[in-house]
């Protein structure tokens, strides 16, 4: 039987300043304790005690085993997220699908769910959301009311409000649409919108890249070619929304954009056709000489964009992401070139550039973490 499309029961955990730093401490991988939170803040032992205590009670924190640190005193129990405490759903809105994910508070991924809806009208895309999240409540045996709230990446860029987008035209029904509102109202949840590059980077600030670099800036290669910039630790948006829209470098007729639509044209070129870029993805070989094709013609689009972010925005890393497989990704990485001129023998520092590390769907995962990110860890 399919999950009930009740409203969430549970009430929204509001949660203070001082408690969103305990829980970004935890939340960033490894085992961590009262006395980590104290040697890595600025707050008292008292204080870290009464709030870990706090949000003990009232689940969103588990207490695990104690464990000395080499320190006076008692040995300190390990804080970990309570992963069944509630969940989000995270939606991704492509040009051609849509994909679920349910997302656990930890950032677990719990479920996923593709559709290719025809066409992706509003209407069509949420019918097939809406069979999504049934179904992922029940293979996950959560209750659909323990679902406080809904992410949603969708591609384009933010218009002015940062509330509508300006998407491809297999989505010229999106034009205009206040997408969270949309989404808010047919779900009975609080609902949060941004394009995919930007909720992909918030997806690997979380559960990603972002556990050892919180600068970095990442490279989303969908339909599109966007992406989205974290600086310690927090997405960076800009005046419009558009921070990361790293297409908007490249000179118009001089570079080849590192699309997978160009790619899938490369395939064709070589004789494999494939309908839609989902079906190329399903059955891509990283090695085949279509990929040496585009990789030739894009290499030079890649190196021009990581040198810039790397002199504009000085990153720890580059992370090639969005709906490559990784070794897609290592390829690309392979082609670029972020050669510089030392002085006195010594070139200036460079970012790592890697592929994504958060795993699955980049930007359905990191639509779901998003409303994690901005009201318990941000």
């Amino acid at each position: 039987m399919a999950a009930r499309l009740d409203r969430a029961v549970d009430a929204w955990p509001a949660v203070t300043t001082t408690e969103r730093q305990v829980l970004a401490l935890v939340s960033g991988g490894g085992d961590v304790t009262q006395s980590d939170i104290v040697a890595r803040t600025e707050l008292s032992q008292q204080t870290v005690s009464r709030v870990a205590g706090d949000l003990v009670e009232r689940g969103l924190l588990l207490h695990g085993e104690r464990v000395s640190r080499g320190r006076r005193g008692q040995p300190s129990a390990l804080l970990a997220l309570n992963g069944e405490r509630l969940f989000m759903l995270g939606v991704s809105i492509m040009a051609d699908a849509v994909s679920a994910t349910l997302v656990d508070f930890e950032g677990r991924e719990r479920g996923h769910v593709f559709a290719q809806p025809q066409p992706m009208s509003r209407a069509m895309v949420l019918e097939s959301v809406r069979a999504a999240f049934g179904r992922l409540c029940d293979e996950a045996a959560v209750d659909p009311a323990r679902v406080l709230g809904i992410g949603i990446g969708i591609t384009g860029y933010a218009l002015p409000g940062g509330r509508t987008f300006n998407p491809p035209p297999a989505l010229d029904d999106w034009v205009g649409t206040d997408v969270a509102a949309l989404f808010g109202e047919a779900f009975g949840r609080p609902a949060w919108a941004d394009n995919d590059g930007n909720v992909a980077a918030v997806g690997e600030s979380l559960v990603g890249v972002g556990r050892w670099a919180r600068n970095f800036a990442y490279l989303y290669i969908a339909t599109g070619f966007g992406g989205g910039l974290v600086i310690d630790g927090q997405l960076m948006r800009g005046t419009h929304g558009n921070a990361g829209e790293f297409a908007g470098l490249l000179p118009t007729q001089l570079y080849a954009s590192p699309t997978l639509g160009l790619l899938r044209h490369c395939f064709a070129r070589a004789g494999e056709v494939h309908e839609t870029i989902a079906d190329m993805l399903a059955a891509i070989d990283v090695d085949a000489p279509a990929v040496d094709d585009w990789l030739w013609r894009v290499g030079d689009t890649l190196s021009l964009v990581c040198g810039a972010s790397a002199a504009i925005v000085d990153p720890e890393a580059i992370v090639i992401g969005g709906r490559l497989p990784r070794g897609l990704a290592e390829r690309m990485i392979t082609r670029i070139d972020m050669r510089q001129t030392p002085r006195w023998g010594v070139g200036r520092p460079q970012p790592k550039i890697v592929p994504a590390e958060a795993e699955g769907d980049a930007t359905a995962l990191g639509a779901a973490i998003l409303p994690l990110k901005l009201n318990f860890f941000g």
